[in-house]
Parts: C-alpha cells; structure tokens; sequence
C-alpha cells in the first residue's frame, strides 16, 4: 500500500500481524462496551463480548489468508485504540457477487473518534480491497448507530438491505450498506 499510514494525529495504523490478538480482543470488548452499554442489556453485552470478542477468534482470523486486519495505535507507547476487519462478505444482500468483500468490523474508542482515524482504517481496506479486484465492499451496522451511519454515508456507502443481529436473548435491526468500487 502506497499511502502514509501515519499522520499528525499521533495515531499510527498498521496491518496486524500474529500476536496482535490481545489487542484487538482488548479494543473490540472495549468498544463495544462503549458503545452499547445502557442500550443492550448488560450480561448480554458481557456474553457478547466473551464470544465474539475473545483472543482466539481474532488469533484465528490472523491465520486465514483471506483476512485483513489493521490496528490503530495511539502514539507514544502504542496502545491499541481502533481496528478494522476486512473479510470475505458473508451478509445476507439481494444481489451477492463473488467478489464481494466485508468489513467485519470497524471500532474506534470514542475518544479518538474525529480525528480521521476511521477514515484512515477505511482507506487501508478500501486500498486493500481493490488491489485484491473487489468489486464491492459491504458491511452492516446497527439501523440506530446515527454517527456511524453518517460516517459510512460520508465515505461513499449507501443501503442495499437489511438483517436481523441477534446479542444475547434479543434482536436487532442492522442496516447493510454498500460501496461499488
């Protein structure tokens, strides 16, 4: 990838590489505690968190070569504070095509939140998934999540379906948006 991944904001973005699995379990718990807590029942968010957050799901992702990961660290000291997951799409839309990617995921802890970081981990994966000759990029976000529907809506996405995102003993509304390459 040709583009600075580092910037004036004293965040540096790299690709992950193994042993970076604590951190992104860290991040991903940490965020999405931030994010849903007083919305989602609290031992959902828990449960939750232990499934879909835990190390070995993120050491496993690490292996698979169709996989990309990219960790924002905060600069000094490199703590980990945002993380994107680029993937084979597996989002239920109308109209699959085979060369479909997904961001799986894309978390920033509040705090660093408007200072571009979120930008700059989609503009590695958008990179990423056109080099890999991408036709599309997906990703599904809860319908409720106004400041990362507007996000997504400011980096070229736009609807193309919707599904239901099960936490804990609840349903939820997710909207999935789309970006043509």
């Amino acid at each position: 990838m040709a583009s600075d991944m580092s910037a004036p904001t004293g965040i540096t973005i790299r690709p992950c590489t193994k042993g970076d699995e604590q951190a992104l379990a860290l991040v991903g718990q940490a965020t999405f505690l931030e994010a849903f807590a007083g919305i989602l029942d609290g031992a959902d968010v828990i449960a939750h968190c232990q499934r879909q957050h835990d190390a070995q799901l993120y050491r496993d992702w690490l292996a698979l070569p169709a996989m990309r990961l990219w960790l924002a660290e905060a600069m000094p000291g490199g703590a980990p504070v945002g993380y994107l997951v680029l993937s084979p799409a597996s989002l239920p839309v109308a109209d699959p095509r085979p060369d479909d990617l997904e961001i799986k995921r894309i978390y920033l802890l509040h705090r660093f939140q408007g200072q571009r970081v979120g930008q700059r981990l989609m503009q590695a994966a958008v990179e990423q998934a056109r080099a890999s000759g991408a036709g599309r990029v997906l990703l599904g976000v809860y319908a409720e999540n106004h400041d990362a529907l507007a996000f997504y809506a400011r980096c070229g996405f736009a609807q193309v379906g919707r599904r239901t995102f099960r936490v804990g003993r609840t349903d939820y509304q997710d909207v999935i948006l789309g970006m043509t390459l």
